[in-house]
């Protein structure tokens, strides 16, 4: 009998460990996520010319207000027209890193009036994460930003 208690034991802190290790690690390319993301929004509710563009160390500051994150790969979403306030980031972690410190820093740091004239309010800056991944919404208009949110938040 208390060897399988012990097993059973074991069996349960596996089960554990493996549920805490590996759920929320949302699977596919940033591309692919960034579709789901956008899927509940018609393409005529979309901003004009929305684009995606792959955050690099030259443009990071730009998309998220800070170079001093640990991440493997981000993607950007955004109009290309400068008025339009619509900015949507993915960002893949690193593999142990600080979510809540990279959390942290990026709603810190990110400029909430980066575009020409327009911008949001600090109060509307979404920053969430599903496991190793990293969402960051901007966006002016509350139904679309409110749908955005929702989308990342149902990611399987």
């Amino acid at each position: 009998m208390k060897l399988f208690k012990k097993i059973s034991l074991v069996v349960i802190m596996l089960v554990v460990a493996m549920l805490v290790t590996g759920c929320g690690n949302v699977k596919g390319s940033l591309e692919e996520i960034m579709e789901k993301v956008y899927a509940n929004i018609p393409e005529d509710q979309r901003p004009m010319m929305l684009t995606n563009t792959e955050v690099t160390e030259e443009n990071i500051e730009y998309f998220l207000g800070t170079k001093d994150i640990e991440y493997e790969e981000a993607l950007a979403s955004e109009s290309g027209v400068g008025s339009i306030a619509h900015s949507v980031v993915l960002v893949r972690t690193k593999k142990n890193a600080n979510i809540e410190a990279i959390k942290d820093k990026i709603e810190k740091n990110v400029d909430p009036r980066k575009w020409v004239c327009v911008g949001v309010e600090k109060d509307d800056i979404i920053v969430e994460n599903e496991g190793d991944l990293i969402i960051l919404i901007m966006v002016e208009d509350e139904a679309t930003r409110e749908k955005l949110e929702d989308a990342f938040d149902n990611l399987k």
